[in-house]
């Protein structure tokens, strides 16, 4: 191990508490308002349509005598509904307005709330995950219409809970024993940077392990971990962290010799379609990239996705039905995205190339202990297949150089964080 290398990373735990910012109190009001007022819509939608052919029904049997009764029903029916909607929009709002101001108060008076300041709600709280899941499902909305509750992209600095500034004094104070060789850590839809902390006492005995903390200490990786807007499209992501590690490596406080990616599920998507524009940029730090490892990537497309993009025609076509239908057609891009994996030319489906200089690896996981096993090859680590996360089926092969990667008995979240695979990690990049 080099000398000064990190030996671990501070668990998510540590991190100082902090209330939101208020801009975050407004559009969380906001969007909470119009989530309720959307699903009341939802539920008039619903029984608006079951009413309609309630009557149908009655009316052709009954005849006219019942346009007395339909009219003014639904009229009320209507009414009421418009006044939950609004009323379940309105209550949210004005309470976020009142904490907004109540926040902004005691700030510009300097009353002592006894909470420490902190960026984006407060690092250590569980509503980072909601935020995180908010962006997975609905990342392009969010960026578009409540910009307070997106997830920039930016590394994350473990210390402080905050984003870690990409100029020289931001990486020295972030990576104050930096090192000539950096992992960098890319997660998947709906998580964040500290997911790769997942339960990590129970599986390593000790908290605050992860891929990134082992590697420093053996190896002498520096860890940076990625946080981003999931829900954003893939390509969208992708240039953007070519456009991020250029800053990186440029102002890293040090020579800069070994880049290796690692993204788990999505995250691995992201990676190999940004190494590919790095290239095709000629930035400089793609060619410092020796290794990208993908952990449960569905190359060929997620299963799941696949199945919710051809059933929302069939479900749009039952009235009652509709508002499911709306809801998962209005799934966000990125979702969308994972359908079918990423490609340097979408038009003509080409394959995005690999770095000539870099090495290629997969993990690959299945629910059961063998992969050929039926319900292994079926459901795969329950999100992707063994075929997808390798790369390899009659149709389509990715050439990847490592191709013993396989984990059984494991999930698609169990991978993000779990011995086995980093025996994996460790292997390949010691060699």
């Amino acid at each position: 191990m080099q000398d000064g290398a990190p030996t671990a990373d501070p668990s998510p735990a540590d991190y100082g508490a902090g209330m939101a910012r208020p801009e975050e109190i407004r559009d969380t009001g906001r969007l909470v308002g119009d989530a309720l007022r959307g699903a009341v819509r939802s539920v008039e939608h619903i029984h608006m349509s079951f009413s309609r052919r309630t009557y149908g029904v009655l009316g052709a049997t009954l005849g006219p005598v019942v346009t007395p009764i339909r009219l003014p029903q639904h009229g009320l029916t209507r009414a009421v509904y418009h006044t939950v909607a609004g009323t379940s929009a309105a209550v949210p709002r004005a309470g976020a307005v009142a904490v907004e101001a109540r926040s902004r108060c005691d700030a510009s008076s300097g009353v002592d709330t006894g909470v420490a300041p902190a960026g984006p709600w407060s690092p250590n709280s569980r509503s980072a995950r909601v935020v995180g899941v908010l962006n997975g499902l609905k990342g392009d909305v969010v960026a578009a219409e409540y910009a307070s509750l997106a997830t920039p992209m930016a590394l994350r600095d473990h210390l402080v809970g905050g984003d870690v500034v990409p100029t020289r004094d931001g990486l020295v104070a972030a990576y104050p024993e930096a090192t000539d060789r950096i992992a960098v850590f890319v997660h998947g839809l709906c998580e964040s940077d500290r997911s790769w902390f997942a339960r990590a006492e129970k599986r390593h005995g000790e908290p605050a392990v992860s891929y990134g903390s082992l590697l420093a200490r053996e190896l002498g990786y520096t860890p940076a971990y990625l946080r981003y807007n999931t829900g954003l499209p893939i390509g969208i992501n992708a240039r953007s962290l070519a456009e991020l590690l250029d800053d990186v490596v440029g102002a890293w406080p040090g020579e800069v010799r070994d880049i290796v990616l690692i993204g788990h599920s999505m995250g691995g998507l992201v990676i190999r379609s940004a190494s590919h524009r790095a290239d095709v940029d000629r930035r400089p730090w793609a060619d410092l990239v020796r290794h990208i490892v993908c952990i449960g990537t569905p190359h060929f497309g997620a299963p799941l996705e696949r199945v919710v993009d051809r059933a929302v025609p069939v479900i749009d076509r039952l009235p009652e039905a509709r508002p499911l239908a709306r809801f998962l057609h209005e799934r966000s891009d990125g979702i969308k995205d994972l359908g079918h994996g990423v490609f340097a030319d979408e038009a003509k489906r080409d394959e995005v190339p690999f770095l000539d200089h870099a090495t290629y690896c997969f993990v690959g996981a299945t629910i059961t202990q063998d992969r050929h096993h039926p319900l292994g090859h079926l459901v795969g680590d329950l999100l992707v297949t063994y075929p997808s996360a390798s790369g390899t089926s009659r149709a389509r092969e990715i050439p990847f150089e490592i191709d013993d990667a396989h984990v059984g008995g494991l999930h698609h979240w169990e991978v993000v964080n779990h011995p086995t695979v980093y025996e994996h990690l460790r292997r390949w990049l010691a060699a």
